[in-house]
């Protein structure tokens, strides 16, 4: 972006320690002009109408529906390129255009182009960041490792249905990734027709998202864009560089016959791959979009993406086009429960956040497939380290402890003392603690140090990012025994089996809802995620040069098994689009409730993070009742619909009887009491529960026919509304032989009174939103500005909750306007439906008091912001820099006393009601450009 213009950033965050009440240093703002947040400077993507449908269109048109478009853009003086068309009539008919540079859109411009005759939508092209994914374990091969229990198969039925000869026979399924490696043999070993990858395409090429010099960058690689670099496309999806493709492509239809004897779910299914990340970095949405179009154009019966980045709301391009390939008929599954679960709950992800897609929660494995180490010299049991295959090493070494105290906090964080032994034959023993484990092992090496077990310090039992040096983890129970063997002069030694040796080590965490699994629901209170799958620990294949199988956890792991689950479906009930359409309502209406710990007494896991549960393949797939619909969305206090029906429609040969029972699951409390917070992970539950009735309470169904139940849900009382509660449960239908669900939500307060922006001084030590001088100070007073080199200012604010409209305009410094921030009053909340809007671009509203307020140009415009979070990885606030006296559209502003004002929209607010945003008014600014 030229340093001449106004853009937003969404910096990186710092350690914590500027004051006592703040979270973030100052030295954080980084006042680098870029790109807002995920979205990308003067990108767009045009949705039109088809050209048939287009007002006033000739009846002898030849010119394509894009075409038409172009000639209006042209003739209402807006400057631009065309990237890329899209042509999918029913599904996406438009482009990619980047405006003219010296510009960026305002409201004014999109509405002129909202107004064009064929113009259906105009959304910001949004970046994707690389899929995340935990614990990752390599090792050479082992063939002697015993077989793998298949514990994901056992939990959900899969097993039962490879018993009964189903394994997606005849099912193709496009896998949107990194790649995958088919040369591993356990994928086919080859790529083509006729074998289990039969084609797909690379969009992107290796090097695409690699950091790469920005011209508004003054340092290579420094807080660089990924993802924007030119795609370099070829007809080989091959990845051998990344890999998480290849392990979803595993989990989906890895062939039985390998060294751990795991399987595919559908290991029979045909595979596309396609590639839409390099080897490293982000991917842009319209990369994504043309992925989904050819999938669906390659026949795919099945899409599974598993990725997605934190957005909040239904609205992005991918979004919305994947729940419209899902109403097609076709299966998508999405990882948008995403790994965010840490950061609370409102922070679902898109692209599965499309309505009609099956977005997929992640639930623990059982079992995890470790390794064992024996020990010698001393009595003791083998001790298992956190690796998948065996460490490399060969013989019989001797122990040696860094240090003998074993409460140490630091150890070996500093270089190690001069009279340390060369270390180069021994097994190096060392405390987690302090700093990282590179650091603790980069120091060990200097002293010739190569094979190191390092014990944990209760830090939790799992794999541990230690580059390329040979290091595993183990529990500080058996640290803590070889350390004190070691100080009291045993001759303690350790070996490394290369076979015989793994361990199925039982998951402390197993049969529940993986904590990383990001909690719903969608900022428009929609149902996020659908339903849960195994995720966490989850042994799959791996590309050939990095090991061929790693374990992985995430969502992203959780997502191929619903892909493979549904071609299990696809293969048992026919490739129906009628299959492909009730297949969600099966899964959920069929699904394993899921609960929040394995203490006794404790609520089910909340619906916000585990959907309607954990699949049930078996029952899903041999239903004999189709409930419909089977999630019941109350809305919030002020949009209540406490009285809701579902049917009941048997589909099988015998009459079926029926009894209802309400079974509560956890109310979320999503907001930290006492504060506007939204509340971290786990998010804290409370037993108390909506009230809920239903008419019949029991019945009985003849087959064929169908039976109306009629819900009645009260919210729950006694709760402190300013905490946000969100209640959910289920209401089961059983008999002696069958059980099937409806999955209820709601929210006990109004989406209206959630607080949007952040206007504490918790952060930074000083109230936000506030203004930052060229020196990274903040002020509050009058201060005058010459733009020239860094003498300018910006505006540093945090999205306490996501808001569909949020804007940046200049005003003049006497405005009167009695702004909502300083002092934060509740609202009530007016009439409102939830629903879709048309347009998902901010635009002026022709009338209403919004349109009173006087501004004297936009500097900038975001539509359906995410909330930041409270963590130091980039998400936790935002940075508006004005290097230059420039509005948006390019004007000049010409020297003078200015302020700016912010405006947040409130969720379900009037877009045209000015009381209906949060706003907050900068103090004055002058603006003194020498002449």
């Amino acid at each position: 972006m030229a340093p001449n213009m106004v853009s937003v950033l969404f910096s990186l965050l710092a350690a914590t320690g500027f004051a006592l009440a703040a979270k973030f240093s100052p030295s954080s703002v980084s006042r680098v002009t870029s790109g807002f947040g995920n979205t990308l400077p003067n990108k767009f993507i045009v949705e039109v109408d088809d050209a048939s449908n287009i007002p006033g269109k000739r009846a002898l048109e030849t010119r394509s529906a894009h075409e038409i478009v172009y000639e209006s853009l042209r003739e209402r003086d807006l400057g631009f390129k065309v990237d890329k068309e899209f042509n999918s009539p029913g599904l996406f008919l438009g482009s990619v255009l980047t405006l003219d540079t010296h510009v960026r859109m305002t409201c004014q411009d999109a509405a002129k182009v909202l107004d064009i005759p064929g113009v259906k939508a105009i959304r910001p092209v949004t970046l994707i960041p690389a899929p995340k994914y935990l614990h990752v374990v390599t090792g050479p091969d082992d063939p002697q490792i015993p077989p793998d229990s298949e514990s994901t198969h056992i939990l959900t039925g899969v097993d039962k249905l490879h018993a009964q000869g189903l394994f997606g026979k005849g099912i193709k399924i496009g896998i949107i990734d990194t790649g995958i490696d088919y040369t591993n043999p356990f994928l086919g070993g080859a790529f083509g027709p006729g074998n289990k990858v039969i084609g797909g395409f690379d969009f992107v090429g290796d090097a695409y998202g690699e950091c790469f010099e920005h011209p508004s960058r003054t340092a290579r690689c420094s807080r660089c864009f990924v993802g924007t670099n030119t795609p370099v496309p070829d007809s080989d999806p091959l990845d051998q560089c990344n890999g998480h493709g290849t392990h979803v492509g595993g989990i989906i239809g890895a062939d039985p016959v390998n060294p751990f004897n795991i399987s595919g779910v559908a290991s029979q299914a045909s595979i596309n791959a396609y590639r839409v990340f390099g080897c490293s970095g982000s991917v842009t949405d319209d990369v994504l979009l043309e992925a989904l179009l050819q999938g669906v154009k390659d026949g795919n019966n099945i899409l599974t993406m598993s990725l997605g980045g934190p957005d909040g709301w239904t609205e992005g391009t991918t979004s919305v086009v994947s729940s419209r390939i899902a109403a097609s008929g076709r299966i998508v599954t999405i990882a948008a429960a995403g790994n965010d679960g840490a950061k609370g709950s409102w922070y679902t992800s898109g692209p599965g956040n499309g309505i009609n897609a099956i977005s997929v929660a992640s639930l623990d494995n059982t079992v995890i497939p470790l390794q064992n180490a024996t020990v010698h010299g001393v009595v003791h049991d083998p001790i298992t380290y956190f690796d998948a295959l065996p460490l490399p090493v060969n013989g019989t070494l001797p122990l040696f402890a860094t240090s003998n105290d074993t409460t140490v906090v630091d150890d070996a964080c500093d270089p190690l003392p001069d009279d340390t032994p060369d270390l180069s034959g021994f097994v190096v023993l060392v405390r987690r603690g302090t700093c990282t484990f590179v650091q603790k092992l980069t120091n060990i090496a200097a002293k010739g140090g190569n094979v190191t077990l390092i014990y944990d310090n209760g830090s939790g039992f799992q794999d541990i990012s230690v580059d390329n040096f040979t290091a595993v983890l183990i529990q500080a129970p058996d640290g803590e025994f070889l350390a004190e063997q070691f100080a009291a002069g045993a001759p303690v030694a350790i070996s490394f089996p290369q076979s015989g040796a793994s361990f199925q080590f039982p998951d402390p965490d197993g049969g529940l809802i993986s904590s990383f699994t990001s909690y719903g629901p969608t900022n428009d209170f929609f149902f996020k995620p659908a339903v849960a799958a195994p995720g966490g620990n989850i042994l799959s294949t791996f590309p050939v040069p990095l090991g061929s199988f790693a374990v992985l956890s995430g969502t992203s792991m959780a997502t191929p098994f619903m892909a493979g689950v549904s071609a299990l479906l696809f293969e048992a009930r026919g490739t129906s689009a009628e299959t492909g359409k009730i297949a969600r309502s099966l899964f959920e209406s069929t699904a394993q409730r899921v609960a929040s710990s394995h203490t006794d007494g404790d609520p089910l896991q909340t619906v916000t993070q585990q959907g309607a549960g954990l699949v049930d393949a078996f029952r899903a797939i041999h239903a004999e009742v189709l409930v419909s619909p089977t999630e019941l969305i109350t809305n919030d206090t002020a949009h209540f619909r406490g009285v809701q029906t579902f049917t009941v429609k048997n589909t099988g040969k015998a009459r079926k009887t029926f009894k209802l029972t309400h079974i509560p699951a956890g109310t979320a409390i999503t907001v930290q009491p006492g504060s506007i917070f939204p509340a971290d992970g786990p998010v804290p539950l409370d037993a108390t529960a909506a009230t809920v009735s239903f008419s019949p309470k029991s019945f009985t169904v003849n087959p064929g026919q169908t039976q109306t139940v009629t819900v009645f849900i009260t919210p729950p009382k006694g709760l402190d509304a300013k905490t946000f509660p969100v209640f959910s449960g289920f209401i089961e239908l059983a008999n002696g032989n069958e059980r099937f669900q409806v999955t209820y939500l709601g929210l006990a307060n109004s989406l209206k009174n959630m607080p949007v922006v952040d206007n504490t001084n918790v952060f930074f030590g000083v109230n936000l939103p506030t203004m930052v001088d060229p020196d990274g100070n903040f002020f509050s007073t009058p201060e005058n500005f010459t733009f020239a080199g860094d003498d300018f200012p910006s505006v540093l604010m945090r999205l306490n909750f996501g808001t569909s409209t949020l804007r940046f305009d200049l005003v003049d410094s006497n405005i009167r306007l009695n702004t909502t921030l300083n002092t934060r009053e509740v609202e009530e909340a007016e009439t409102h439906v939830f629903e879709r809007s048309v347009f998902s671009f901010p635009h002026n509203p022709g009338q209403g008091t919004f349109a009173k307020v006087k501004i004297l140009g936009t500097l900038f415009e975001a539509d359906f912001q995410p909330r930041n979070s409270d963590q130091d990885d980039g998400t936790g606030f935002n940075e508006l820099s004005i290097p230059s006296p420039q509005f948006a559209n390019g004007t000049t502003i010409p020297n003078g006393s200015y302020r700016i004002l912010l405006r947040a929209l409130k969720v379900t607010g009037d877009p045209t009601k000015e009381e209906d945003f949060e706003s907050w008014l900068s103090p004055v600014l002058g603006f003194e450009v020498p002449s």
